[in-house]
Formats: structure tokens, sequence, C-alpha cells
């Protein structure tokens, strides 16, 4: 069986504006999200995700609980990314997000976090992706406003050039 990722929105985002989607669904991975996010924030312009592999996953109401806490004791991510680090701390897996507030929670609960990075760079390990489309999705990201740490991601990508 597949390792579960758990993704806030943001990531799918930004791998929709570099064009990675079907990439990212070739990774030997599975990627879910909290129904009530993916319903709330990608239902009407990203639908078309639950038929590449998108898993949707509900809260049990002690993680519902749980979720509304962390809302009330961090203030800085959405209800929706307290959700999904919920869901992650729920299902025992790590969280996939580039939300720095969300990463900082994500580090005070004890989840392990991942990100854009680490996702593009799986690619590259998995042969999904060559240096070069790398190159041109990077474009393509910082031409939509992605907010990725740019020069952690110059890093990696330098190691494998």
């Amino acid at each position: 069986m597949q390792q579960l990722l758990i993704s806030d929105t943001n990531v799918i985002i930004d791998l929709e504006e570099g064009g990675l989607i079907a990439e990212l669904f070739a990774l030997p991975y599975t990627f879910a999200v909290p129904d009530i996010l993916f319903y709330e924030e990608l239902d009407e312009q990203h639908c078309h995700l639950l038929d590449m592999g998108l898993i949707l996953k509900e809260l049990s109401e002690q993680s519902m609980g749980y979720a509304l806490k962390l809302v009330d004791q961090y203030r800085g991510p959405s209800t929706n990314d307290c959700l999904a680090l919920a869901l992650a701390k729920q299902e025992g897996c790590p969280l996939i997000t580039g939300d720095k507030r969300l990463r900082t929670a994500a580090d005070l609960e004890d989840v392990e976090k991942l990100g854009t990075i680490w996702l593009l760079e799986q690619m590259l390990i998995n042969e999904i992706l060559t240096i070069a489309q790398v190159d041109v999705a990077v474009a393509l990201m910082k031409q939509s406003g992605s907010r990725l740490p740019w020069d952690l991601l110059e890093a990696m990508l330098r190691s494998y050039r």
C-alpha cells in the first residue's frame, strides 16, 4: 500500500499552475484532503482531481474537535488548513503544505510536514520529470505568483544539475 499524504490547497494549486497535476498523481503516494476542504475550496475549479486519484477523507468527531481547538490556538492558519492538519494527525501521516503558519502549527503539533519542493524532488527521483521540465514548471509557478522559498528550490535543483 502506498503512503498516504494529506495536502492543503496551496500545494495543489501551485502544482496545477506549474502544469504538474498528472505528475503529482504519478508519484508512488496516495494523496488525500479533508472532504470539507475539497467542497469549500477545490470542488468548483478542481473537481477533476477526484478522477485523477485525489481521495476525500472524513475527520472523526474527535479529530473535528481537535481541528476546532487548533483554529482557536493558532489564529494564523485557516479553518480548512487546521482540518488538513487534524486529518494528518488522525491518519498518522505527513501533511503537505507550503503555508508558513500551518507549517509552524504542524511543528508544534508534532506532525511531519512536506512541501512543493519535496514533491518536485520526488518527481525527479522517480524519473517522472527531467530537470528541464521542472525548470519550465517552476517558471510557470513564478509567473502565477506562487510564494515558494525560491532560494531553497534553486538549491535543490542545483543538486540535480
